[in-house]
């Protein structure tokens, strides 16, 4: 058989650190980065004796986000000890939920691959505390435990295996990571770790009823990664089931660097975190006024602000779409549109130069050095004349190595543009005197070669000079 002949069949873990100001059961301050060991306190460190108090704006983040991805919201729930050993864990166990999560039975919807809507099942969204951080020895000598983000609060959103290719499941990913931006419920900086996924991969034949077995990749932390983990992993099964082998229920990681996935450790069943009631804690009951109130106050999501930048500012449904799949972006285009008046030309900008520049250095929306003040500012600059187009792309490469006042950045370094009719008319007769051959050609109607003259005089004035101004100026002498 060929691979065309499988599918692969794929289920999502997503954990999310919230954007609390304090840790889930203890009042530590919840912040990424410190010293080692400086946000942390008897609780979060699991010291005899210290008990856990469940932090009321948790629940509160958590019935956000089940409301925001269309979940049904449980009145009734509580917390369990998840058991489980590792050297980061403090307790030896996990305070999660088990049988009673806070949101279940919601739904996305992203496209498939042929651009068809598709809905993937949201099985559940829960609370859990996050563990700390090993650092490890790079000369093997050991390793320390940070335990700073022991007790960080996190939402475990758990797919149906719905997704049938590693393009569905990044429209899925990303879709994910925008609502929980846009209802502000975490910041998802996937650099840092605070959106990151367990990814469910396993193969069937085309037509199976039955799933195969699956195995899971670990706190995976770049879209380009898990593209690349799922694509690996599934041909990895398939080759395995067509030596007449067969697939192993492992824990795996995947190495970015080779390319591969490696076992770790056989994957858990869930009677093997022996799951029990969390003693110290009371269960979580949530008012109908509680969860009404909540949804009466959600900020707007992104379906909304799209159709809304559609009809308000004129923007293609494509333009729109890529600019809301990112709050950091369509905040950007908010503010860049206030400062210059100008939503087009905001939209314009940021979706070819400023997103050519995110996918060159590999950075996301969250990681843009500069202020939409200061792209508004360059818009602004554009329009009246004091730099040209060209000269701003300069300035917009600039602004990611050294965010400043644009105006003061041009005058520094010398790029206002060249508007003085002399300046430009010297220019022009020394590029038309320099090619004749052009002249000869733009008489004998080819229209190219005024695009080719004007380059060079923006070369020659490193393109500095207006670029309007030139071409009135050679079509002048040109037709003479």
């Amino acid at each position: 058989m060929s691979r065309s002949d499988y599918e692969v069949v794929i289920g999502l873990e997503v954990h999310a650190e919230l954007s609390t100001k304090t840790k889930i059961f203890c009042s530590c301050p919840n912040e990424f980065g410190g010293e080692p060991n400086t946000h942390c306190c008897p609780v979060c460190m699991a010291m005899p004796g210290a008990l856990p108090v469940l932090n009321e704006k948790v629940v509160e983040y958590a019935v956000k986000a089940g409301l925001a991805t269309n979940c049904e919201i449980s009145k009734n729930s509580k917390n369990d000890r998840k058991n489980y050993f590792y050297p980061d864990t403090p307790k030896a166990y996990q305070i999660s939920q088990f049988d009673k999560p806070l949101c279940e039975n919601g739904y996305i919807e992203i496209e498939d691959d042929e651009g068809n809507p598709k809905k993937i099942e949201l099985i559940r969204i829960h609370i859990e505390d996050d563990a700390g951080k090993l650092n490890h020895n790079e000369f093997g000598a050991g390793s320390l435990i940070d335990f700073n983000r022991a007790g960080v609060p996190l939402i475990e959103s758990v797919s149906a295996p719905d997704m049938r290719s590693s393009g569905e499941a990044e429209r899925y990913l990303r879709k994910l990571k925008s609502i929980f931006e846009y209802i502000e419920v975490s910041d998802c900086k996937m650099q840092e770790g605070s959106f990151r996924a367990d990814v469910n991969v396993s193969v069937r034949k085309k037509g199976a009823k039955e799933f195969g077995t699956r195995t899971e990749m670990k706190n995976m932390s770049s879209f380009r990664s898990i593209v690349r983990a799922i694509e690996y992993e599934a041909n990895r099964q398939i080759d395995v089931l067509e030596e007449g082998g067969e697939i192993e229920q492992t824990t795996l990681r995947w190495d970015d660097v080779s390319g591969k996935t490696f076992s770790m450790r056989n994957k858990e069943d869930a009677e093997d975190y022996r799951y029990f009631p969390e003693p110290d804690l009371v269960a979580i009951r949530l008012s109908e006024e509680y969860i009404q109130n909540i949804k009466d106050n959600l900020p707007e999501l992104p379906e909304s602000r799209k159709a809304r930048y559609m009809s308000e500012y004129g923007l293609s449904e494509k333009d729109a779409k890529l600019i809301t799949a990112s709050k950091y972006l369509s905040n950007l285009f908010e503010g860049t549109k206030d400062v210059c008046g100008n939503p087009k030309l905001s939209a314009n900008w940021i979706l070819s130069d400023i997103s050519r520049i995110l996918n060159e250095k590999e950075m996301e929306p969250d990681q843009i050095p500069f202020t939409a003040e200061q792209l508004g500012k360059t818009i602004v600059l554009i329009e009246k004349g004091t730099i040209s187009s060209a000269i701003a792309k300069k300035v917009v490469t600039e602004l990611f190595e050294n965010p400043q006042d644009p105006e003061e950045m041009i005058k520094a370094k010398g790029w206002i543009q060249i508007s003085d009719e002399g300046a430009i008319k010297e220019v022009v007769m020394q590029v038309l005197e320099a090619n004749p051959q052009s002249i000869i050609d733009f008489k004998a109607g080819k229209d190219r070669a005024l695009g080719f003259l004007v380059g060079q005089a923006m070369k020659a004035t490193k393109g500095k000079a207006n670029p309007q101004m030139l071409n009135k100026m050679f079509l002048e002498e040109l037709n003479k």
